[in-house]
């Protein structure tokens, strides 16, 4: 779907009607839950925010002004909610972050492991072990394929400050992925049941 077919969907849905919101949300929903997800790394949450996102795109499409793209725009609600949800829940799940003074194990392709099927989990684990700043920003450019200028439009952050997050976030990211390639088949079996990302449940 091209952007000019999403501005005339969130013109529709301004109008409230209702057919453009269903296609706009079969079109959406995946997008926003998985990186509401990656965000809050919980399914019932993410679903939830998702939720949300979509009432939010019902209810103010026409507050919508066409100075970035639909998906960006998208993104940035996404983001916004997330974070509430994560300040609202203030819980700490137990899971640990990789720190960006760690110990610098030797590092391997980050792209080739990100693109290469056999360590999709590898990969999901890792980015899973990221603070949250520098796990957006990774999940963004290498799975949603945005540019750093969109990137920063959705944090509302500088475009540098979405470079220095990147560049932290890819070095613990392969530190991490080299590590596991270090380890046996049957510590990594022990954690890659759990790596997988939820899907949203229909209610």
């Amino acid at each position: 779907m091209n952007d000019e077919t999403d501005l005339d969907l969130l013109t529709a849905i301004a109008k409230k009607d209702e057919q453009a919101m269903e296609r706009f949300y079969n079109q959406y929903s995946g997008l926003v839950y998985q990186f509401a997800f990656k965000t809050l790394q919980n399914g019932p949450d993410a679903a939830e925010v998702m939720n949300e996102v979509m009432l939010e795109v019902w209810r103010k499409a026409a507050s919508f002004k066409g100075s970035s793209k639909v998906k960006t725009w998208l993104l940035s609600v996404t983001h916004n909610k997330a974070v509430d949800a994560v300040r609202r829940n203030a819980r700490h799940d137990g899971t640990e972050e990789l720190d960006a003074d760690a110990h610098t194990a030797p590092q391997c392709q980050l792209d080739d492991a990100v693109a290469t099927a056999q360590h999709a989990k590898f990969v999901q684990h890792c980015l899973q072990k990221l603070k949250l700043i520098h796990r957006q920003v990774v999940y963004l450019t290498f799975f949603e394929g945005l540019p750093y200028p969109e990137i920063a439009k959705v944090l509302n952050v500088p475009n540098g400050t979405v470079k220095t997050r990147m560049l932290h976030g890819k070095k613990l990211l392969q530190n991490c992925l080299a590590g596991l390639s270090l380890q046996g088949s049957d510590s990594r079996e022990d954690w890659s049941s759990s790596s997988s990302v939820q899907q949203p449940t229909e209610t």
